[in-house]
């Protein structure tokens, strides 16, 4: 049985790896911002066993505050997944600068404040970090340009772990894949028909399958 802490546990593909996870007999470790939502996964969950953090990625306290509740309940986690994810799509002049922030505090700022805040456990148990970077991170797409940037970043933070990790127990992997049929889209007009979309259940199957550990996963390119 491995522990394993998944931000954006609330919906979406974070929720599916779980339930999935869990079903394979595994404590998950459901963080979010919103306590509400992550009860209903929680709810959901038949198999294995499931705790509930509430948390905000994007703020460093809230990280550290994380970390000494994880502490206190002698929790060791052994793979961390970082999915929590917002875009902002649209003509670049047109992309409101809280939306910027908020991507970039979200996607870049949560990653790397998560990872920074566990590295030392993983590195002593020999744990594993596994970032969702999407497709976003492999080549620039029209009207995605903030949310590209902020995916390409990410990548280059997975791959500088690779060479920072080189000569410890720990590892980290990236997962590369093509968009789902999610709420993330419910705000924007980029996508048109996102029930054409791969759901986040097939999707989190695709990669608990494919997921043997190693550096890079390609899904639905």
């Amino acid at each position: 049985m491995k522990t394993i802490l998944i931000t954006g546990a609330g919906s979406g593909l974070g929720a599916e790896l779980a339930k999935q996870w869990a079903n394979e007999g595994n404590h998950i470790v459901l963080v979010g911002r919103t306590k509400q939502k992550l009860e209903g996964v929680q709810r959901s969950i038949k198999n294995g066993s499931s705790s509930i953090y509430t948390c905000d990625i994007s703020d460093s306290k809230q990280v550290a505050e994380l970390m000494e509740a994880l502490e206190k309940n002698e929790t060791v986690v052994d793979l961390l997944v970082n999915n929590a994810g917002v875009g902002a799509f649209g003509a670049l002049e047109e992309i409101p600068i809280e939306d910027i922030h908020q991507v970039l505090d979200t996607n870049v700022k949560g990653t790397i404040f998560l990872t920074q805040a566990l590295l030392k456990t993983l590195k002593k148990g020999g744990g594993r970090v596994m970032n969702i970077i999407s497709t976003a991170g492999l080549k620039g797409k029209n009207h995605e340009s903030v949310y590209v940037a902020s995916k390409y970043a990410v990548r280059g933070f997975t791959e500088s772990l690779w060479k920072e990790l080189e000569d410890t127990n720990a590892s980290a992997t990236a997962v590369y894949m093509g968009g789902m049929d999610t709420p993330f889209w419910s705000d924007t007009d980029h996508v048109k028909d996102s029930s054409r979309l791969k759901s986040p259940s097939e999707k989190a199957k695709q990669i608990i399958h494919l997921d043997e550990g190693q550096k890079e996963i390609f899904i639905d390119r």
